[in-house]
C-alpha cells in the first residue's frame, strides 16, 4: 500500500522539474543570442583566432609600436641637438668674455677661429662703399642696416661693418636716410660675424645702395677692393645717429626642448589610444561567458 503523504510531493518534483530545465535551457539559448549578436556586430571589423586576437589587432599594435618608437626617436634626437646647442652656446658665451683682438689678429688668424670674438680696430670708412640692407627691423620698427668697408690701418686690405640701423622714409622708399661718416682715422668697436645678416630674397642679387643682402666675395669684386672673409657687427658708442641694439646672440636650445616634449607628447598619445582602444574597450565589450 502506497504513501499518500508523499503522493503529492513526488508530484510537486514531478511537475517543477521541466519547469527548472526550461529556464536553464532559455538562459543558454540568450546567452547563445547574445554571443552571436556579439561576433555578427564585432567579426567583420576584428576578425578573432581561437586565441581571441585577429589579424587586425596585430597590424594596429605594429603600428603603434612603430609610432612610439618614432616620436621617442626624434624626441632623443631634438634632446641631442639641445645639448649640441648649450655646448655652442657656452662656446660663444665664453669667446664673448675674451680680450678683444686688434687689427693684426684679424689678418693673421682662420675667420672660424675669431667668431663672435670682440674686436678693436683702426682704419679708415670708404663712404663710397656704403649699402642699405633693406627690410630690417630694431625694437620692432623697419628700417635699413648700413654696411660700409673700413680700410684696416696699415693694410691694403678692408672689411665690412655693420654699422648700425636707421629708419626709412616711407613716403619716398627709394629715398636714402642721412648717415654720418666722419672721414681720417676711427676706431670702431664690435664682434665678429661670419657676414652682413641676410635675408631670404625671391629675385636674385641686386645691385645699388639699397639691397636685400650682401655677399661678401662678390661685393669685394663689385667695389675692387680686397675684403677680408668676415665681417663686424659694430658696437661702438659713436654720436652718428645709428641705433646699435643688436639682438643677444643665441643658438635656440628653447627651441629644440620644445620640440622634444611635442615627440614625447605624441608618443604618450599613442600609448593611451592604444591601450584604451585595443585593451580597455576589448575587455568591457567581451562577450557574456555562456
Amino acid at each position: 500500500m502506497g504513501h499518500p503523504v508523499l503522493a503529492p510531493i513526488a508530484t510537486c518534483r514531478i511537475s517543477t522539474t521541466p519547469h527548472h530545465v526550461y529556464q536553464s535551457h532559455s538562459q543558454t539559448a540568450d546567452n547563445r543570442d547574445k554571443r552571436k549578436r556579439y561576433e555578427d556586430f564585432h567579426g567583420e571589423h576584428y576578425p578573432v583566432n581561437r586565441y581571441g586576437l585577429g589579424w587586425r589587432f596585430w597590424l594596429v599594435s605594429a603600428a603603434a609600436a612603430a609610432g612610439v618608437a618614432i616620436t621617442s626617436a626624434l624626441g632623443l634626437w631634438q634632446l641631442d641637438r639641445a645639448v649640441q646647442k648649450t655646448r655652442l652656446q657656452t662656446a660663444i658665451e665664453s669667446r664673448l668674455t675674451q680680450p678683444a683682438v686688434d687689427q693684426f689678429v684679424l689678418r693673421s688668424t682662420q675667420p672660424q677661429e675669431l667668431q663672435h670674438r670682440r674686436v678693436v680696430l683702426r682704419g679708415a670708412w670708404l663712404p663710397e662703399t656704403t649699402v642699405f640692407l633693406d627690410n630690417r627691423q630694431m625694437n620692432g620698427r623697419p628700417g635699413f642696416y648700413v654696411v660700409t668697408a673700413l680700410k684696416i690701418a696699415d693694410s691694403s686690405e678692408a672689411v665690412l661693418v655693420q654699422r648700425g640701423w636707421v629708419p626709412r622714409n616711407f613716403v619716398d622708399r627709394t629715398a636714402l636716410p642721412a648717415v654720418a661718416t666722419p672721414p681720417g682715422p676711427v676706431i670702431v668697436e664690435g664682434r665678429v660675424t661670419s657676414g652682413p645678416s641676410r635675408l631670404y630674397e625671391l629675385a636674385p642679387a641686386q645691385s645699388g645702395p639699397i639691397r636685400q643682402n650682401l655677399d661678401i666675395d662678390a661685393y669685394a669684386a663689385e667695389i675692387r677692393w680686397p675684403l677680408l672673409p668676415l665681417a663686424i657687427l659694430e658696437t661702438s658708442a659713436q654720436p652718428d645717429g645709428l641705433l646699435r641694439q643688436w639682438p643677444v646672440v643665441g643658438t635656440g636650445v628653447e627651441k629644440h626642448h620644445g620640440y622634444a616634449a611635442q615627440w614625447f607628447g605624441l608618443a604618450s598619445l599613442i600609448a593611451v589610444l592604444y591601450v584604451w582602444f585595443q585593451i580597455v574597450r576589448r575587455i568591457h565589450t567581451r562577450p557574456p561567458t555562456p
